[in-house]
């Protein structure tokens, strides 16, 4: 995309004023250096040299308090007018701020708005993780809960902006947030000046938009890569329209990325800096949520484990040819649910057959369930639950289904399991098997 857009594009966002922008974040305590680290199991995964850029490990977790803070400042200290004026006039200061956010741009407003002693009002959709809403409220914000989605929460949020000294920071429509974003790209760079790749997860295109153009100024060999997921790719949808596509109800668990849509800013961004765009399943996220657990110690949301997730799709890695490169995800947040958290670590439980249900028909005399719990139990195997079922129209009278709800170590765990049973005259069947 980025040799054909190039020629004759306008960008509204340029290095200069990301480097302003990374100029304005150094001289505040707000916005921290965040580490890169080489992860060497996705460097076996995929055959690249892999390093993840922690972005979650921001005050806020993650990397919204740049692009907030960076057009915060800049509006109370009455910084150039942007609003359809190209004048660079000067815009009067403003003592209080509104946003709408699934939750993280939320806490990088509110944590700004703290820091330049000025209000903030959030709205966020009635679906935000709890944690987001009460981080968001933890810094001082005024939370309003609005729509069950995002876009129901930005139509509630734009009309709050009602009086003079009020300024909307939407959380990627905005030069100056998108600006703040992009000195991710710039800190990226001075830490690992060779990368090949960097894969950047994409909702609103505000931090793909500014890191791209960072980068591709900077380092115009190095791809940058946005990740999308299948239930929110609207990118992927814009670019082969030819214009914005949106969704109103975005179906992911990446709730940071499920905005609806981009703007015509950052699709003009995109179009002319993005070298590719890729999408991955749900079920990848998830898989990159725990691996980046288990092996790389790193607790991430979501959106957050998007980019890593592009890793673990072999069909993806093949396209865009990593063997051998230096890559980089960005860990763009980590502020996830407790709900959702469980929600995926029991649906890779279930996927590594680690977590299994075995259904075992009995006749229903006293003494029944406690001998098969035993056999179970004598395998090393642990019981969750039971249920005990007798009115299935399918069963004979006087019959039952002991339905287990079971942990085990592995498929080899549940064939043990599964044999101990059976050779104790029990008929059993695994029902989370795949078929």
């Amino acid at each position: 995309m980025s040799d054909a857009a190039n020629t004759g594009v306008m960008s509204s966002v340029t290095i200069a004023d990301v480097e302003a922008a990374a100029d304005r974040l150094d001289a505040a305590a707000i916005v921290q250096r965040t580490p890169v680290e080489r992860s060497r199991s996705l460097s076996e995964r995929c055959g690249a040299d892999v390093f993840l850029k922690m972005e979650h490990l921001q005050r806020t977790g993650s990397f919204k308090t740049r692009g907030a803070y960076n057009a915060i400042s800049l509006a109370v200290d009455g910084g150039t007018e942007r609003d359809g004026d190209d004048s660079g006039a000067s815009a009067p200061p403003i003592d209080r701020v509104v946003a709408a956010s699934a939750g993280n741009h939320a806490q990088g407003v509110a944590l700004a708005a703290a820091g330049a002693e000025i209000d903030a009002t959030i709205v966020m959709p009635e679906s935000a993780p709890a944690a987001k809403i009460e981080a968001t409220r933890g810094y001082g914000a005024e939370v309003v809960l609005r729509g069950s989605a995002f876009p129901e929460a930005m139509a509630h949020a734009r009309t709050l902006v009602d009086e003079p000294g009020v300024r909307f920071v939407h959380a990627f429509d905005d030069p100056d947030v998108v600006a703040g974003q992009g000195t991710l790209g710039l800190e990226l760079l001075d830490q690992l000046p060779a990368v090949d790749t960097v894969l950047v997860p994409v909702g609103g295109g505000g931090l793909a938009g500014g890191v791209a153009t960072a980068i591709k100024a900077r380092s115009p060999e190095t791809r940058v890569i946005g990740v999308q997921t299948e239930g929110a790719s609207t990118l992927a949808e814009s670019l082969a329209a030819g214009e914005l596509i949106a969704r109103e109800e975005p179906d992911t668990i990446a709730d940071g990325i499920a905005t609806g849509g981009l703007s015509d800013l950052t699709l003009g961004l995109l179009e002319a800096h993005l070298d590719d765009v890729v999408v991955v399943s749900d079920d990848d996220v998830a898989a990159a949520i725990l691996l980046l657990l288990e092996r790389a110690k790193q607790m991430v949301e979501g959106a957050g484990a998007t980019a890593a997730a592009a890793l673990l799709d072999d069909a993806i890695v093949d396209d865009l040819d990593l063997a051998g490169e230096t890559v980089v995800p960005l860990l763009c947040g980590g502020n996830i649910d407790v709900t959702t958290l469980k929600e995926v670590v029991t649906h890779a439980l279930v996927d590594r057959d680690q977590l299994i249900e075995l259904a075992v028909r009995i006749d229903d005399t006293p003494g029944t369930m406690g001998e098969i719990a035993t056999l179970i139990g004598a395998e090393r195997a642990n019981i969750r639950t039971v249920r005990h079922e007798r009115s299935r129209p399918d069963l004979p009278v006087g019959d039952a289904d002991l339905v287990f709800e079971v942990e085990t170590s592995g498929p080899a765990h549940v064939d043990r399991v599964l044999n101990a049973v059976r050779e104790a005259g029990y008929p059993v069947e695994w029902t989370t098997q795949e078929a």
